[in-house]
């Protein structure tokens, strides 16, 4: 049983690192497409694009640990059942409960690497990646501290407390400098609108001047602001929820709840980054059933298909019931656990259906 569980999963680590590369240059492809329209804006260069797609690569392999995992099983198990090799497996009295636990015991190893790019690897190389490319376009420099959003707008530092989902910015705080660095002005806004063509209206405004010998203070009900900031830019300058470590996640959605703020999307992620390395190992387990369903009717190519479209279902769905539960409130727990759960129910009728044939 050692040799035969070391020759399995030998072929599905082989048959999954496969499909990974495969997936990781069709990615890598679709990011070079997607980046290179911008080459030439500001000093974006194919340099710059090159290194974008590179640190963009470890949040893909974090994104396809699952859809790879069950197309590389499937695969495995379908050249396997092809040559008969499956067949005799079963015949030596392998059972088919035997062979999930070779399964799980791969999954374990991708479940661990999943974990490991989503927690440590990923995250870090998706910021840089993003920072990269906004301070070679537009030349700013972003990070996202508890105190807010910092970015370099010239010869001011913009600190925004809160950016909202129709892009309005809330606790706006502008540090403006002269050309010796000295601070010159200090403004307040509650409340930032855009306007179109980088111009802000800020409300309730309170400005400090700095003089050479004195310094005053003004207050305005409106004030219009003009900057290179825009939504699309601050869409790319903010860390998505999905793209965050999980202790980021946990520590962001704490702060919030202090703060008496909805933390409802940052616990779903959370839930989510939690649930992602178990779905590997779901997906696997999965994979071992279904390579072997209807094997006179469907070839390899079949069953590759066929987890194709169970990945894309499985990725659909986690979205699908993230923003159900975003909009209907639900405990953050059951929306990320369901897609998960679904699954893992599937694989396991399916297993009891083919011990009861």
């Amino acid at each position: 049983m050692k040799t035969l569980r070391r020759y399995l999963m030998s072929e599905i680590i082989a048959a999954t690192l496969l499909v990974f590369v495969a997936l990781l240059m069709l990615f890598a492809f679709f990011d070079l497409i997607d980046q290179i329209r911008d080459v030439g804006r500001g000093s974006y260069s194919f340099r710059h694009v090159m290194v974008f797609v590179l640190l963009s690569a470890p949040n893909h392999v974090y994104e396809l640990f699952p859809i790879a995992a069950l197309i590389g099983t499937l695969f495995a198990l379908a050249q396997l059942v092809a040559s008969s090799e499956y067949t005799v497996m079963r015949v030596s009295g392998v059972s088919i409960v035997r062979m999930s636990e070779t399964l799980v015991a791969v999954g374990a190893l991708f479940a661990v690497l999943t974990f490991l790019f989503g927690e440590f690897i990923a995250p870090h190389s998706e910021q840089w990646a993003q920072r990269l490319r906004s301070q070679a376009i537009t030349g700013l420099v972003a990070q996202e501290f508890r105190s807010g959003l910092w970015i370099k707008d010239d010869r001011s530092f913009v600190n925004v407390l809160e950016v909202m989902p129709d892009s309005t910015l809330r606790g706006i705080r502008i540090y403006e400098f002269d050309d010796q660095y000295r601070l010159r002005s200090i403004s307040l806004a509650k409340r930032g609108d855009y306007q179109g063509g980088r111009r802000w209206v800020l409300k309730d405004v309170v400005q400090t001047t700095f003089g050479e010998r004195r310094t005053s203070v003004r207050t305005a009900a409106e004030e219009s602001w003009q900057s290179v900031l825009d939504p699309d830019l601050l869409n790319v300058l903010l860390v998505q929820p999905e793209q965050m470590s999980a202790w980021s996640l946990y520590s962001y959605a704490q702060h919030l709840r202090e703060n008496r703020q909805k933390a409802l999307q940052y616990e779903i992620a959370l839930w989510a980054k939690l649930m992602y390395p178990i779905a590997v190992l779901v997906m696997m387990v999965l994979a071992l059933p279904f390579a072997y369903y209807q094997r006179r009717q469907g070839g390899v190519g079949a069953k590759i298909f066929a987890g194709i479209m169970l990945g894309l279902a499985f990725y659909f769905l986690n979205r699908l019931f993230a923003h159900l539960g975003l909009l209907n409130d639900w405990p953050p727990v059951l929306s990320a656990v369901l897609p998960t759960l679904f699954f893992l129910g599937m694989a396991v009728g399916m297993i009891w259906w083919q011990e009861r044939r």
